[in-house]
């Protein structure tokens, strides 16, 4: 028993943190239909960011953090504004491979600024441990769901109850009777990158506080692929669902199973849904005629 909880908190953990970043994924392809390939490295860059202001600057905690928001909301702007905007109306190949481009891009500069080996940064969340029902459990890891669930809490929220929130479900429902309604489509899209940014930029720096700030980061963001697979690219709540799953089957496959297994069974779940559900569990089936 101490090891089914040991394993299940880790894997809610991670798909907690999953979750966070698939949100963004799914902000992006609902608002303005594009597949970004790049999340992951926004993961990567808003580790790095965090790094930089609260090891490097040596700034405090708090001021660290908005820095890193501030960064996050102005990559996520500047890559809307002048390198996907360009490209609307253009075949969705294209789009997809700009969004590898600045993958590879990403990868680069922070390579290029910061080199490959892991970078030493002070803890954020406590490493002690709780004893919960006999299983010594660590508290940043309960402490990551906890965090992980506010951030999603508060997303939806502000779907549902704001004003630009429900201007981006209207835009990403029909952009043409969005804009009839006075809805400035081109903002919503620049939000939309804005907040995918901000979501990857929580998720990397919670990685990083509970692993290692280096290259992994990244690897790690491309499980996202997995996770809207599974929950549906166009399903905020889908992605939540889709990240816990995904989290705990490579957690139990890694505990009970093989570590090397672990690595691989995301990617096989992702082929397995597309063969039975391509439009995922909760995503919206398009049926179009020709």
């Amino acid at each position: 028993m101490s090891t089914f909880l040991n394993q299940l908190i880790y894997g809610l953990a991670d798909g907690s943190i999953l979750a966070l970043a698939a949100l963004g994924f799914v902000l992006i392809y609902k608002a303005t239909g594009v597949i970004n390939f790049a999340q992951g490295e926004f993961l990567l860059v808003g580790a790095y960011t965090f790094y930089t202001a609260f090891v490097v600057l040596q700034l405090p905690l708090i001021a660290a953090a908005l820095i890193g928001v501030l960064v996050a909301i102005l990559i996520g702007v500047v890559v809307e504004r002048f390198i996907l905007r360009p490209m609307v109306g253009e075949n969705p190949i294209s789009i997809i491979m700009v969004t590898i481009g600045l993958s590879a891009l990403l990868n680069a500069l922070v390579q290029a600024f910061y080199g490959t080996s892991p970078k030493s940064q002070p803890k954020i969340l406590p490493t002690g441990s709780l004893n919960l029902l006999g299983a010594t459990v660590p508290i940043n890891r309960l402490l990551a769901i906890l965090i992980a669930a506010v951030v999603l809490t508060a997303f939806t929220i502000f779907f549902r109850r704001s004003r630009h929130g429900i201007a981006m479900r209207a835009v990403a429902d029909d952009q043409q009777a969005a804009m009839t309604m006075g809805i400035s489509v081109r903002r919503i899209f620049a939000l939309a990158w804005a907040l995918a940014a901000v979501s990857a930029l929580i998720a990397g720096v919670l990685v990083g506080d509970i692993s290692a700030v280096d290259q992994n980061i990244a690897a790690f963001g491309l499980l996202v692929f997995p996770v809207v697979i599974l929950g549906g690219l166009d399903s905020v709540p889908g992605t939540i669902v889709g990240g816990l799953v995904i989290g705990l089957l490579q957690q139990f496959t890694g505990g009970y199973l093989d570590p090397g297994l672990a690595t691989v069974i995301p990617y096989i779940a992702l082929v397995l849904i597309l063969l039975v559900r391509p439009y995922g569990i909760f995503g919206e089936t398009r049926i179009e005629r020709v």
